[in-house]
């Protein structure tokens, strides 16, 4: 039986706010203007961290459309919001380092089709299966992004794109009473509805971290390939 892929709503503001961005970044980095590269090797060092506690990226997210939603007029609500665009802004910059297609696109994957994707047909790879189970299990929005920042490194590794506007309003949403199940429901909805494609070598994806299994591997802050750099000086 085939298990239908969930129906998406319209996006949110927070949605359409990261979408604005990642979709202006990314033309500029895709053509190559340097003030793109450069915003994208800044905001790729807040992957996995809480990006408004970084200095150099304030002022690099834009946030103040958030303060037109009548929804989002309490401080935690907010602050909720501000939460969702940075960490989806991060990890989309470390998902496009050094890739010359664009990993966001928008009406495109969510992420339990892009993890389905990461496996060969008719087979589950079990150390992405427990990365994958291991984000929708996190405790709390800082282990989230950090756990999944090393299937974004895995996503990146074979160029499968991602909805990144449809990534930070399921990131708000999980933040929100009540919302947290909803999100983890539709990823693995996504995930079994997906067909994988046949990989290159039909072999299972390799592990950027060494035991999936561990307590605090795929949690440890790696250090990043900063070789957009060089026009960041």
């Amino acid at each position: 039986m085939t298990i239908a892929a969930p129906a998406r709503a319209p996006l949110g503001t927070v949605g359409t706010l990261v979408g604005d961005q990642i979709g202006r970044l990314q033309r500029g980095y895709l053509d190559d203007r340097s003030e793109s590269v450069a915003a994208l090797a800044r905001l790729r060092r807040g992957a996995g961290e809480d990006p408004l506690a970084v200095p150099d990226l304030w002022g690099l997210i834009e946030l103040d459309g958030l303060h037109e939603d009548a929804d989002l007029s309490s401080e935690n609500s907010l602050i909720q919001a501000q939460n969702a665009v940075c960490t989806a802004m991060t990890l989309w910059a470390l998902h496009q380092q050094s890739r010359r297609t664009g990993m966001h696109r928008t009406g495109g994957l969510e992420l339990g089709s892009a993890v389905r994707r990461l496996m060969p047909v008719g087979a589950i790879d079990e150390p992405v299966r427990k990365r994958f189970v291991r984000v929708g299990s996190a405790p709390s929005l800082k282990v989230l992004s950090v756990r999944m920042r090393d299937l974004v490194t895995l996503l990146r590794r074979d160029e499968i794109s991602l909805d990144y506007a449809l990534l930070a309003d399921q990131l708000h949403l999980w933040q929100r009473p009540g919302g947290r199940d909803g999100v983890r429901r539709s990823w693995g909805r996504s995930f079994h509805a997906a067909v994988a494609p046949m990989r290159k070598d039909s072999t299972p994806a390799e592990s950027p971290t060494a035991d999936p299994d561990g307590d605090d591997v795929s949690d440890r802050t790696s250090a990043h390939d900063d070789s957009d750099t060089k026009d960041v000086q």
